[in-house]
């Protein structure tokens, strides 16, 4: 991960956004009590967890692509499965 370690803990920047864009952000920001930085803020960190979010499910995914469970893996979480279901079973 980058860091920036000397960056002051808020930063001002300028964006441009098409009209309707801006126009239906500020509608939503105003029904929330929201200020624009705050909207925007939150905007931001939800891309980002998105995007680290599906980083790690690739990352998930490309690991069992190389190590796939083998046939006693798989049989042991079968029997594992159905213990718990007999355990507590649905009525």
């Amino acid at each position: 991960m980058w860091y920036n370690l000397s960056m002051p803990k808020s930063v001002k920047i300028a964006i441009s956004l098409p009209s309707d864009l801006a126009a239906e952000a500020e509608v939503s920001r105003r029904a929330r009590g929201e200020s624009r930085s705050a909207f925007f803020r939150r905007a931001a960190e939800a891309t980002l967890r998105e995007e680290r979010e599906q980083t790690g499910i690739a990352a998930y995914v490309l690991g069992y692509e190389r190590e796939p469970e083998d046939a006693t893996e798989l049989a042991a979480a079968q029997s594992s499965a159905a213990a718990a279901w007999a355990a507590d079973p649905f009525d």
